[in-house]
């Protein structure tokens, strides 16, 4: 019986146009910027983001990292919400790293922070103060269910951002399942904010890497970093190679997995004892409730017995992900599996 896994978007292998394209791809050394495939990539990155340049980096993680560095000091501050994945997820890089200080404000459930929030918090010209710089916001939101900000809350933080002299980053892992769940281009919702990051290798089936787009001078900047980060690879166009069929084939398709999910959703929330919440994308949230009498490792095991893997992110709490290689037949198999545990 195959596997199912729901575990991440993450755990998705390239698909067979991508094995072709990285077994024909035209290769150079990326460092001296010799690899035409790295730079085609970067280009379409660009283009799609309405950026000026783009940088490919092995990971959003090292994506992020390099922005925030790029953009800020030691000692300056960053504003974030406290259910951000830099914050959250990412080994306190920008602190260990970059010295730069967090301040983070309250996620709400639409993913945003109130821009009244983000207004207060920064600071004055105060010497006892660190300097605020940056605003990073994440869409779509992983910690809140997969949902996707709205291009008027996306404007009304570079608007804020504008008027205080600050940059905006927007780590945009599933940027692209923000803007097909929206029916708005990756462009348009990219426009208010300075420089935005998005995975290759997550929904968008890549084997390995993340892109980094924004000003021809500010990605001149964050090419050091990169390189300060042991980032900087060679022929690295093998890899680029699966990254422009992901740009070129993969995107429109995001559709089917956020039916599906709805889908996995509808169904699986039918089963007494189970709580759902999802968005309009990828990702399915539930909860066991308190009446339920299994356990979190009951679920587990329960499914793991019937080859199917979902992650664990509380202690009754659980998320599933769909993308490329789950079916409607995988769909069906799980469905009946919930519906089997309860």
């Amino acid at each position: 019986m195959e596997t199912i896994d729901l575990r991440s978007d993450t755990v998705t292998k390239p698909t067979p146009a991508m094995r072709d394209a990285m077994a024909k791809a035209d290769v150079g050394d990326d460092v001296y910027g010799e690899d035409p495939s790295v730079n085609q990539l970067q280009e379409l990155a660009a283009e799609i983001t309405g950026k000026e340049a783009a940088l490919f980096v092995p990971s959003g993680t090292m994506g992020n990292l390099a922005a925030i560095l790029s953009h800020c000091n030691r000692g300056d501050e960053i504003i974030l919400g406290d259910l951000a994945h830099t914050f959250l997820y990412e080994a306190g890089g920008i602190s260990a790293l970059g010295g730069v200080h967090p301040h983070t404000l309250p996620n709400q459930q639409d993913g945003s922070i109130k821009p009244e929030d983000i207004r207060a918090a920064v600071r004055g010209d105060d010497p006892h103060y660190p300097v605020t710089r940056l605003i990073a916001l994440e869409n779509t939101h992983n910690r809140r269910g997969g949902v996707a900000l709205s291009l008027d809350y996306m404007q009304s933080v570079g608007a804020l951002a504008k008027e205080h002299g600050l940059k905006v980053h927007l780590d945009g892992a599933r940027l692209f399942n923000a803007s097909v769940s929206l029916g708005i281009s990756a462009k348009k919702l990219t426009a208010p904010v300075d420089t935005v990051t998005f995975c290759l290798s997550k929904a968008l089936c890549a084997p390995v890497g993340s892109m980094l787009c924004g000003s021809s001078e500010f990605i001149a900047r964050a090419h050091r970093v990169r390189k300060q980060l042991g980032g900087g690879m060679r022929q690295a166009g093998i890899l680029a190679a699966a990254g422009i069929v992901a740009l070129e084939q993969m995107i429109t398709r995001l559709a089917d997995d956020h039916a599906r999910a709805r889908q996995l959703a509808n169904e699986v929330g039918k089963n007494a004892g189970i709580n759902v919440y999802a968005q309009n994308t990828n990702m399915v949230y539930i909860e066991l409730s308190d009446e339920m009498p299994l356990s979190a490792d009951d679920v587990i095991n329960s499914l793991s017995d019937k080859e199917i893997k979902i992650g664990q992110v509380g202690s009754r709490q659980f998320r599933m992900v769909t993308h490329y290689w789950i079916n409607d037949e995988a769909l069906e198999r799980v469905i009946q599996a919930f519906a089997d545990l309860v």
